[in-house]
């Protein structure tokens, strides 16, 4: 058996993973006794201190509900709140605020595009999503294509856990309305084509809406540059906070689209005879917003922006390319996707075992990851298993992190041979 002696010194990036390590408090702590090895960032990252401590400021200075309070903490809360609209704005180089929706997450923003697009269906239309997608990206377009009488139709891959260009080519038609795919496959780290295809829609006049979710935390999207008409993402999995993610609309199309909710905030003037709505983007916005949520998806993107993004993806390149190495380490060990082109995301399975036996005896370890069918059931159909492990890396991940799940995974594999 070849050990862990693999040279991991080639191509090496100068980034200070040490020092940003302690950016991050919940990594310095134990599990089952031993160091925590957080490897489960696909599912939910884990939080800088710049984070925390803005939400904890917002909460101790200026807890206030937003844009009405006659009161200094209104005001600070409502230039807090409106403060991290513009840097979610500046992240996603969107032309204006007004096209910077707050929702709970990218599966509620993709309810609110199909939604609000249903009316725009009818007979017989056809919704494009591919086979890798997330089920936020598969059961909304169900639902809308049940009350309108739309197909959801899917985008074949390959067997590599590519997108199937042929494929697409040849399902994208008269029919085709929406064209629904996700930037990154949070199984197999597939990074998708999407400018290429959202060009390619955008000549059929084809709307286009990218799930962003599992792209945001490795790569910096320009909305603009892709010509995409939605693009959706989730706080917590770019370092920020729960409850909160982000739709960017073209503004001309979200004008068109009717309210997804009612309530305060989203109106204009409401009487027993007729309800007028709000501008954008608070027309989407009903209720009280997730206020401190908002501070702290700021914060977030402050803080990744004061990191070398060019070294920061380097780094996780390298991880994933150390993982590549050891994968022969273990006998009967299998990667699930193998796309040229990925993020650092590795599922996987071994021969003889269950993904959650595989799960809970890397925790007793003290490495997480994540088991299951990771919301994607359509996808482990196509390859034929329950469910996979998956270990996904951030940049605060280390080497001998990976060397430590491989060790882990040796020992596991030896137990039940």
């Amino acid at each position: 058996m070849t050990d862990l002696s693999v040279a991991n010194s080639a191509n090496k990036p100068a980034f200070d993973v040490a020092a940003i390590r302690q950016d991050f408090p919940i990594l310095a702590q134990q599990v089952n006794g031993k160091p925590l090895v957080y490897l489960d960032n696909g599912a939910s990252a884990q939080k800088p201190l710049a984070v925390l401590d803005a939400m904890d400021r917002y909460y101790r200075e200026m807890h206030s509900n937003v844009h009405r309070g006659a009161h200094t903490l209104g005001d600070r809360a409502t230039t807090a709140f409106e403060g991290a609209r513009e840097t979610v704005r500046q992240f996603l180089n969107a032309g204006s605020t007004r096209e910077i929706i707050w929702t709970r997450g990218t599966t509620e923003a993709i309810n609110l595009i199909a939604n609000g697009l249903a009316p725009r269906l009818n007979e017989g239309d056809e919704i494009l999503v591919s086979r890798m997608e997330h089920h936020a990206n598969i059961v909304p377009w169900q639902m809308v294509a049940e009350r309108t009488g739309a197909k959801v139709v899917p985008i074949d891959i390959t067997p590599e856990g590519d997108l199937d260009l042929d494929s697409f080519n040849r399902l994208l038609g008269d029919r085709t309305k929406i064209l629904a795919i996700t930037h990154v496959s949070n199984v197999l780290g597939t990074v998708n084509p999407v400018a290429e295809l959202i060009q390619k829609a955008r000549a059929r006049n084809v709307l286009t809406v990218v799930d962003g979710a599992q792209a945001v935390p490795h790569y910096q999207p320009d909305v603009q540059a892709l010509d995409c008409d939605f693009y959706a993402f989730s706080s917590h999995k770019l370092f920020g906070p729960t409850g909160i993610g982000v739709l960017y609309g073209k503004a001309r199309l979200l004008e068109d689209m009717p309210p997804y909710q009612g309530g305060g905030e989203m109106i204009e003037r409401v009487s027993f005879e007729k309800t007028t709505w709000n501008t954008l983007p608070y027309k989407f916005e009903a209720g009280t917003p997730a206020i401190a949520e908002a501070v702290g998806l700021g914060a977030a993107i402050k803080y990744l922006n004061g990191l070398d993004r060019a070294a920061m993806e380097a780094a996780e390149r390298s991880l994933l390319e150390r993982a590549n190495q050891l994968v022969e380490t273990v006998p009967g060990m299998e990667i699930i996707g193998t796309a040229k082109k990925k993020v650092p995301v590795m599922s996987f399975k071994i021969a003889g075992l269950h993904p959650s036996d595989i799960g809970t005896l890397l925790d007793q370890q003290g490495i997480a990851i994540r088991t299951g069918h990771h919301c994607a059931m359509p996808l482990m159909d196509f390859y034929g298993v329950p469910g996979t492990a998956r270990a996904s890396f951030a940049f605060y991940n280390t080497m001998e992190e990976v060397d430590q799940l491989f060790s882990a995974l040796q020992k596991i594999q030896r137990l039940f041979a």
